[in-house]
Parts: C-alpha cells; structure tokens; sequence
C-alpha cells in the first residue's frame, strides 16, 4: 500500500487529521450525536469530505461519509458493484481513518441510480438505527441519500443538523493550514504576476486566464475559477466564467481577473486584480482609490468576537455615506476547503470572528464607466490585527 505522501498532492499530515477528529468527536459527545453523514460531490463547495478524510470529492461524483463518535469511518464512492474494502487500524495510506470504503457505480445523470449511495449508508449505518445522526451541509447532500435513509432502516434514528458544530471548528484554522494557506496565497500572487507578464493585444481572455490556471498546477493547485472580463476603457467590464470568456483583446483595453483557485494541500484563496492594455481612466483610477478605502475599513473591522451583521451594517453604511451602492450579495466570507466558507459577513451570519479565521475581502460595485473591486485574504491574528496574506500590489496596471 502506498503512503499518503506518494500519492497525495500535498497531504495533511495525520496529526493533523487526529486533531480534527478529536476535536469533533468532544463536540459531538457534547451535543449528544452519535455519529455524522456528510455527502460532496465537488471540490469547489465540498470541504466537510475533504477535512474528515484529506481526500476530495470530485468530477459530480458523490462522495458519502459516515463518521462515528466512537469508531472509524465508512466511505461510500465510486467503484464497481459490490466492492468491499477494509482497512486495517493504523491504516498510512490513502484511507486514513477509514474502516471500509464501500463502491458503487451510481451517477447523478442516471435517476434509477439515485438510491444505490443510500443503500449503501444505511449498510454503514446499520447499528445506529435508533440513535442521533448529525447532518453536515444539507444543501450539499443529495435529496435521494437522506430521503432513502428516513424510509428505510434508519427512519427511527433521530437525524439534526450538525453543520453548525463542525463549521465552529472548520472555520478555526490550525497552524499547518494556516501555513499551507500561505503557500496558497503566494502562489496566486505569482499567477498574477505571470498573467500580466504574458498579457498581449490579440489573446483571448480564456487564453489570458489559462495562463494563472497552468501556473498554478505547478505549485499544487488542483482546482479552481478564473472569472474574467474585457472591454475598452469607459465601459464595466463585468467577469464570467469560462464559457464567456471568448472576446480577444485589442490595444487599449482593460482586463478584470479573479484567481481562486485551490493551493497545496487543498485551501482555498482568492486575489483580484485589473490591468489596462494601455491608460486607464481617471475614473478608474479614482474608483480604485475608494475600493481600497473599503476594504481597509473592513480589514479594520475583522476581529476576534466581532459579529458578522454588525461588520456587515458598518460596511453598508461607510457606502452609503460615500454615495456608493450597498452591498446585496457578499463581499468578505471565510475559505478554506471550500472556496465560500463560513463565516459570512453578512446580515444573516450567526457566527463570530476568531482568531486564525481566514476570509476575502472583496468590496466590489459597478459604475456607468467601470467595473471597481479589488479582493485579497486576511487572516486574523491572535492580536486582533487582520493581517493580509497577499502580498501583490494594489493597483491598477498600465501594461504596455
């Protein structure tokens, strides 16, 4: 059996796992669960299969945990009918923490295939018939596997929602990721450097973001989004993703890019950026200066115990009272494993700031003559201060 660290970009080092799993095990004897379902399919939005077991969910492909107060883990995935593997205590290899790993060729696109994942969690579910099983992100579990196991043998079990309990924990990062987010952040603001590098009239934007993607994959990046947009000079180049990203650029015009993109080990940032082919307006140039303004206000404003409304309410009316839009979407969230973590600094967050939290910033609005936003991460300190891991200029690139 291979080790962990020949075949795993960049594994999470099991002390650290045993960290995680103590820490949500306390928390779940606590709260009276005995044991956790988690379900991802993706490793954009799918961190909780990614933080219990250092193995990521991908392709649409649906990945099942079972994770016990008491005992180890059952995975459910892609496999071939039938399969069974058990792995001894101590196990060093891919599966670390995991009992059993049972497959299925089962398939979102295929309905009759919907309750195979089900059949096969309530099979690793089989003694917890009568007892509580904590849920972890229901918006990202399908329908079929939760509504199979209320049916079925299970539908005695007492099932609730354990995202908040482990999202307390998650949020809170530890000094091993916090130094692999480092990495990640440093990563981004070399892509950026190479895009701009290599920026020229005649590229398309795919062309120009490939350029950050393909940079990225040398550093141990394995997913991410590249969002994107031109135009002349005087409009609001507004970015989308890849399937809009066709228009080449000419001379003169402005090139908007987000980089988020996942690092070693699997964490997510976030860094943005916008360049000119040419001169920017003035009142790029202006706008730049005030979405600056905005997001220093809210690097001031993330700290230990600080509420995400009243973070949020600070925000909306340092704009307001600047005659810019209010924010009605979200400009600052928490990353890690998922690309929008909790936190959110929005209205409708219940959970505070910490210490060793990481989050984006991202004050973004739209003018009549140009799109303005800027976005980094921040990592707030045990002293208060948030500090910000990238370390790429702000500000607005002439190239020419």
């Amino acid at each position: 059996m291979a080790e962990a660290s020949e075949q795993i970009n960049t594994p999470i080092s099991s002390a650290e796992l045993e960290r995680r799993w103590q820490a949500v095990r306390g928390a779940m004897k606590d709260a009276g669960i005995d044991v956790l379902l988690m379900q991802a399919n993706n490793d954009f939005m799918g961190g909780y299969v990614k933080y219990f077991t250092d193995l990521p969910a991908t392709n649409g492909y649906a990945v099942t945990v079972v994770f016990p107060r008491d005992d180890r883990m059952t995975v459910v995935g892609q496999g071939p009918f039938g399969m069974v593997r058990d792995f001894p205590p101590g196990e060093q290899g891919l599966r670390r923490g995991v009992a059993r790993f049972l497959g299925v060729p089962s398939y979102a696109s295929s309905h009759f295939t919907a309750d195979y994942d089900g059949e096969l969690a309530q099979t690793a579910l089989e003694a917890y018939a009568g007892a509580t099983i904590g849920l972890l992100g229901t918006a990202a579990m399908s329908f079929a596997l939760v509504d199979f196991l209320k049916r079925g043998k299970l539908s005695t079990a007492k099932f609730v929602d354990a995202s908040e309990l482990v999202d307390q924990i998650k949020a809170i990062k530890s000094e091993e990721e916090i130094a692999l987010i480092r990495r990640t952040a440093a990563m981004q603001d070399e892509a950026m450097g190479a895009v701009f590098e290599a920026i020229r009239p005649g590229m398309r934007e795919l062309e120009v973001a490939a350029v950050a993607e393909q940079f990225g994959h040398r550093f141990g990046s394995e997913q991410g989004l590249f969002l994107c947009a031109s135009g002349p000079v005087g409009t609001a180049a507004v970015f989308g993703n890849r399937h809009l990203q066709n228009r080449v650029l000419r001379a003169g015009d402005q090139y908007t890019l987000l980089i988020e993109n996942s690092g070693p080990g699997g964490y997510y940032c976030e860094i943005g950026r916008t360049c000119v082919l040419g001169r920017a307006s003035q009142e790029m140039k202006d706008e730049f200066v005030f979405v600056l303004e905005a997001q220093e206000l809210m690097r001031g404003l993330l700290k230990p115990g600080a509420a995400c409304k009243d973070i949020f309410a600070a925000y909306n009316e340092f704009m307001r009272s600047h005659g810019r839009p209010e924010e009605k979407r979200l400009h600052c969230h928490g990353q890690g494993y998922d690309m929008v973590e909790r936190p959110l600094v929005r209205h409708d967050e219940t959970m505070f700031l910490a210490s060793n939290m990481v989050l984006a910033a991202h004050p973004t609005y739209v003018t009549a003559g140009a799109y303005n936003w800027v976005c980094d991460d921040f990592l707030i300190g045990a002293d208060g201060v948030a500090e910000k891991l990238h370390k790429f200029p702000q500000k607005i690139f002439e190239i020419d």
